[in-house]
């Protein structure tokens, strides 16, 4: 038994030995066949390394395993993975890789419903920190997923679902894929949007319309989405308008200028102008927000699509409907619109206005602002004065209802009469004093004074004052008064005509040392003129300034008060013998009332010669 066991051995260990040939059989015969090519091919870096072939179909499926079940975890990657247990703080994510990552549930705090199973984006933080833990992150991902849809909605004009968190300054903040985004107050819809708080809270469509990468803004428009649609029913409804049709509209929004108004669909605009007949300082005074009105077609750009509406024009203008026995010269009542510089615009009926020229306010030729005489809300009378049908215009006046203060002029300020008025303004060569109102007189300048030398009326009185004047001058037809003031007084050169004539002698004192002479104060009225000749003493010396000496009168000129003296011709008797008898033939011309200018010519003479200049 034992010799037939071991006889079965020996035969299987001839068989194993056998069977190694035939497996290595290929080997060997290849070897054998061609062994300069089997050295050549053989792979010397494989036996040195103790690596084994392998058979290329085996790596070609090894690798197709590996790519299929295996991720490449690259850092600040997105990738998609498996949620697949849920603790109490986190969510443990597999992602292919090595090792699962680890990812709070405070970033999955928007998604209360989540599970194992779920597929979740995240991005992988780190690929393997110091303990080898694999760190991604859901927030992250989702930031850098939100943006990438913001971006595509943006560059494709894609429209995208928004929830309108709240209200900010000039808009609100909508939440687009987890990115506050900002819709500007203009943008929420085509109409002007009054009650911004009733829009928190919703879900809406909007577009993408900008993106700030810089500092990571977004804007968006609702408005954008309608606006298309609204232009092409724009084009429709204006290719249907006719100049003078009636429609039904809403109105939408009240300025200034005027009143936008809703056609269902397109605005037009009613210019204040056109709201009514009547003169209205705001729109609103017609017109209320929402009101419901009937408006009138009077122009419209099909290219602009702009309307240009009337609400005036559905009513019948008020100058149609005015008496048509109302002429010139009756009197109306009305109320002060408008006051210009010029005038005020009475309203005498709704819609008719006629125009008081400042002019017509008053009978005074002292024309006054318009202000000066009536405020706007004023009731007034008045009378007119022109009314034209066919150009809708008409002229007041109110003085005429008053008399004509000129029509009695002459009885009440005849020539050489004496009164007392008002300076009312200056001009360069005179003074404006109103008598009463109505009647305003001018005093020339040089009938202000007999005595002083005035350059400016400024200088003699001011506006305001109380002047008594005397009527020099009527032009009744002119309507113009020629006043005096200084003709209320004599003229005290009369009497110095007589006092300082030519030859008279006088004791004064030297005023002032002036070129080629000097001058002497006879009193307050008439200072006398010394040539330099004349002041010689009989010694020869000359008068100096605060000298006291004895003068005679050489020139005395009442018309340009011009008086010349002489110290010289007290002691040196050719000049007494010259200046006697300028003096008799002053007297003589005078008799026979000579010419001013010739006296003035004899009197020159007669200096010129005292000077030595003959």
């Amino acid at each position: 038994m034992a010799e037939e066991n071991k006889n079965t051995e020996q035969d299987l260990e001839v068989q194993d030995v056998a069977g190694m040939a035939t497996e290595s059989q290929p080997e060997v015969e290849k070897q054998q066949v061609n062994p300069e090519k089997f050295l050549k091919e053989f792979n010397w870096h494989n036996y040195e390394e103790g690596i084994d072939p392998i058979d290329d179909d085996k790596l070609e499926e090894f690798e197709k395993l590996v790519e299929e079940n295996f991720v490449d975890t690259l850092d600040d990657e997105v990738v998609t993975g498996k949620v697949i247990n849920i603790t109490d703080r986190d969510a443990i994510i597999d992602i292919n890789a090595k090792s699962e990552g680890v990812i709070s549930l405070n970033e999955f705090r928007y998604n209360p419903d989540l599970k194992v199973g779920d597929d979740v984006e995240v991005l992988i933080d780190v690929r393997e920190d110091a303990t080898g833990q694999l760190i991604l992150s859901h927030r992250k991902a989702r930031v850098i997923k939100a943006w990438e849809r913001v971006n595509k909605a943006h560059d494709e004009s894609l429209v995208v679902n928004g929830f309108i968190k709240c209200r900010t300054k000039g808009g609100m903040i909508v939440d687009v894929f987890g990115i506050e985004a900002f819709l500007p107050g203009s943008q929420i819809d085509v109409k002007p949007i009054r009650d911004y708080d009733a829009y928190v809270g919703k879900n809406m469509e909007f577009k993408v319309v900008k993106i700030n990468h810089e500092f990571k803004n977004v804007v968006v428009s609702h408005k954008a989405l309608i606006e298309a649609d609204i232009e092409e029913q724009k084009k429709e409804i204006i290719g249907q308008l006719e100049k003078g049709q009636v429609l039904e509209g809403t109105v939408k929004n009240i300025t200034s200028y005027g009143v936008f108004v809703d056609l269902g669909g397109v605005d037009g605009l009613v210019h204040i102008t056109d709201l009514s007949w009547s003169r209205i300082n705001h729109p609103n005074e017609i017109v209320e927000l929402d009101q419901k009105l009937n408006v009138v077609i009077l122009d419209f750009d099909e290219s602009k699509s702009r309307i240009q509406l009337g609400l005036k024009q559905l009513s019948q203008h008020p100058w149609d409907a005015l008496d048509e026995n109302l002429k010139v010269g009756d009197k109306v009542k009305g109320k002060v619109v408008v006051i210009a510089d010029y005038g005020a615009f009475i309203e005498v009926a709704e819609g008719v206005e006629g125009l008081i020229h400042v002019s017509e306010m008053s009978w005074s030729t002292h024309l006054r602002s318009a202000q000066d005489f009536v405020n706007v809300g004023d009731e007034v009378e008045a009378q007119i004065l022109t009314l034209d049908r066919e150009d809708r215009k008409m002229s007041l006046g109110i003085k005429q209802l008053t008399p004509d203060p000129w029509t009695d002029i002459t009885s009440k300020y005849p020539v050489g009469s004496k009164h007392t008025g008002i300076v009312r303004n200056f001009t360069n060569f005179g003074v404006f004093v109103e008598l009463e109102e109505g009647i305003d007189g001018l005093i020339y300048i040089s009938d202000l004074s007999w005595t002083k030398k005035i350059k400016h009326p400024s200088e003699f009185c001011n506006v305001g004052d109380k002047l008594e004047v005397v009527v020099l001058e009527l032009d009744v037809e002119g309507r113009k008064l020629s006043l005096g003031h200084k003709q209320i007084e004599d003229n005290p050169w009369d009497k110095y005509e007589e006092d300082y004539g030519v030859g008279t002698t006088h004791t004064a004192e030297i005023a002032e040392i002036v070129d080629k002479g000097a001058t002497i104060d006879f009193n307050e009225d008439i200072t006398a003129f010394v040539p330099q000749r004349h002041l010689e003493k009989e010694d020869g010396n000359k008068l100096k300034k605060g000298e006291k000496a004895e003068f005679q009168i050489i020139e005395f000129n009442k018309e340009f008060k011009r008086v010349v003296a002489s110290h010289t011709a007290i002691h040196k008797e050719e000049e007494q013998k010259i200046v006697k008898q300028a003096a008799k033939k002053a007297a003589a011309q005078n008799q026979e009332k000579t010419t001013i200018g010739d006296v003035n010519a004899d009197l020159q003479a007669l200096k010129d010669k005292m000077e030595g200049k003959n």
